[in-house]
């Protein structure tokens, strides 16, 4: 099984996710993609569930020289949130990763302010929070993400991507309520090669994909 694109893996997510509602575990939805790839997967979730739509900025930290390779993750104002079992594998400390950090929350502020201008983020306490993004590797960016929601205390929290490292998925199930993943390929190893279009989003694409829900 592979996907055509974002929109096709949407939807398959959104069917999943629809049967979840229609047994009464999905009380007050709100969506959240983690942006850029997780937004054009989350529009059709949130058609689906007739549920609001907004995005979470999280943003990998990549290691030196490698930066495609995450050895943590930023979500909005909190600490970075790292692997410390891959620092001591790679041999690295928080301290030499410091300038990283430095720049990639300061490409988070600059995402936030594009994608959400002067309004304010969605109050998620009491209700239902999906997270959902393209795909799942080393889950760094899906971690950071929902223990930034559990920080705003809403009743239940659900990952959902189309695709994942099934190791990976695993250790998530600690981190969420309920982790929903249609595809979980044993010989996992890149998002993208489950896609026939992964071409890469720019901000207009997250703009009008936002634009267009809040419309509706």
């Amino acid at each position: 099984m592979r996907f055509r694109d974002r929109a096709e893996a949407g939807r398959k997510l959104a069917g999943l996710l629809s049967e979840l509602r229609d047994r009464g575990e999905l009380p007050d939805p709100v969506v959240l993609a983690l942006p850029r790839g997780g937004i054009t997967v989350a529009a059709p979730v949130a058609r689906a569930l007739g549920a609001p739509l907004d995005v979470l900025v999280v943003r990998k930290i990549g290691a030196p020289h490698h930066q495609e390779f995450a050895v943590g993750a930023l979500a909005a104002d909190d600490p970075p949130l790292f692997d410390a079992d891959t620092l001591d594998q790679l041999g690295l400390t928080e301290e030499r990763l410091a300038p990283a950090v430095e720049r990639e929350r300061h490409e988070l502020g600059r995402r936030e302010r594009r994608y959400r201008g002067d309004r304010p983020p969605p109050d998620l306490r009491g209700r239902t929070v999906i997270v959902v993004d393209d795909g799942l590797a080393t889950g760094a960016t899906a971690r950071a993400a929902l223990r930034h929601v559990w920080r705003r205390a809403p009743a239940r929290v659900v990952l959902a991507v189309p695709v994942g490292a099934p190791d990976s998925l695993d250790q998530l199930t600690e981190e969420a309520d309920a982790v929903v993943c249609p595809l979980r390929p044993a010989a996992f190893s890149a998002v993208g090669q489950w896609y026939d279009d992964f071409e890469q989003l720019t901000d207009a694409d997250v703009l009008d994909v936002l634009d267009a829900l809040h419309a509706r």
